[in-house]
């Protein structure tokens, strides 16, 4: 879910590096530039996004956080837009389920249409990647119903799946001439995660037991799950929680890190998270349906529709072909296995007879 999150995990890095290599040229600009592609495109936007104070090496190297923001969003909003008739661009946020998705439609749309796709992974978060839609440096990325309804449209959230996801395919229409497929199957609802044996031993299975325990416990979640409609005070609200102190925020990839080290003892993860199992973690039940429906979708610049016509039907053809357990298998396949995201939906895709 939407989750989102500054800086990468290695393994996500080590992908991230490998699919780049695969899918844009270099271009050469003058020194001095913070971003030596800030005119196409920031390709350290993630990194740079991360950073407070010290920036890459240039001469922006004491430019505040804010500045540095202000500036990559200009990039977005105002800069040059480069023509990119020919070829089809797929993004993606900055966690692994996400780049997973991404490259699933890029294969996908390169099989069925046999034209360029170039990927353009980890750009931030929801507002980022949203951004970078709506300004034509993408053409596609994954998203969430619920992380549309809430963060996007500034709607309050809806526990019925059909109702969100008409709602968010009729008003990304009407207000930013966006298309939004069928969903793809799963649902990544935010999942209240803490250790295995810890919930065995309180006896623990639900959230709203956590209300007596809570006071002892620190609370960890990613960047946007502080400020969303959707995310940390509805949900403290709701659960009558009272932590020890002010959540930890950290990147959604070292979340499972913290709690399994004692750091935290609740975190917000996403329920198609691979390593739950793995790491013997325990899913709260939602009992008192805080969270609405995040089922993934498309969502597609209508841009891209006019010069590709067949791609709306090419989308159309991922609709429910993922189930929750297929997306956590292969979420883990890339975090906990370390296998190239490229092959681990090359597989899924021959599984499926894509």
């Amino acid at each position: 879910m939407r989750r989102d999150r500054g800086s990468r995990s290695m393994v996500e890095t080590q992908h991230y590096a490998s699919l780049r290599r695969r899918s844009h040229p270099r271009f050469c600009l003058p020194p001095k530039v913070c971003h030596p592609e800030a005119r196409c495109w920031p390709k350290d936007l993630p990194r740079c996004l991360s950073l407070k104070c010290c920036l890459c090496g240039s001469s922006a190297r004491n430019v505040f956080f804010p500045v540095v923001l202000g500036a990559v969003l200009l990039i977005f909003l105002t800069g040059c837009r480069p023509s990119h008739s020919g070829r089809i661009i797929v993004g993606s946020k900055n966690f692994t389920e996400q780049v997973v998705l991404a490259e699933l439609m890029a294969q996908h749309i390169e099989a069925r249409l046999h034209v360029r796709v170039e990927r353009r992974f980890y750009l931030a978060g929801s507002y980022i990647a949203h951004q970078a839609v709506l300004a034509d440096r993408i053409d596609i990325y994954p998203e969430y119903t619920g992380t549309a309804l809430t963060a996007i449209l500034k709607q309050s959230p809806n526990w019925d799946a059909n109702v969100v996801f008409n709602e968010v395919r009729e008003e990304y229409e009407k207000q930013f001439h966006l298309t939004v497929t069928p969903p793809l199957g799963f649902n990544n609802s935010f999942a209240m995660v803490m250790r295995g044996a810890d919930a065995r031993k309180l006896g623990m299975s639900k959230l709203s037991q956590a209300k007596q325990y809570s006071s002892k416990w620190m609370f960890g979640c990613g960047y946007e799950f502080l400020e969303r409609p959707d995310g940390y005070q509805g949900f403290v609200r709701r659960y009558e929680l009272t932590f020890a102190d002010k959540p930890r925020v950290m990147d959604l990839g070292l979340l499972y890190r913290a709690l399994k080290d004692h750091q935290i003892d609740l975190a917000a993860g996403n329920g198609t998270d691979g390593v739950i199992a793995a790491l013997d973690m325990t899913v709260l039940e939602d009992d008192l349906h805080y969270f609405p429906p995040y089922e993934a979708v498309a969502v597609v610049n209508n841009s891209v529709l006019r010069r590709f016509p067949q791609l709306t039907s090419t989308l159309n053809e991922l609709a429910n072909t993922i189930s929750d357990d297929e997306m956590r298998r292969m979420n883990y396949a890339v975090d906990g296995e370390h296998r190239d995201v490229v092959d681990v939906v090359s597989e899924f895709r021959a599984k499926k007879g894509l």
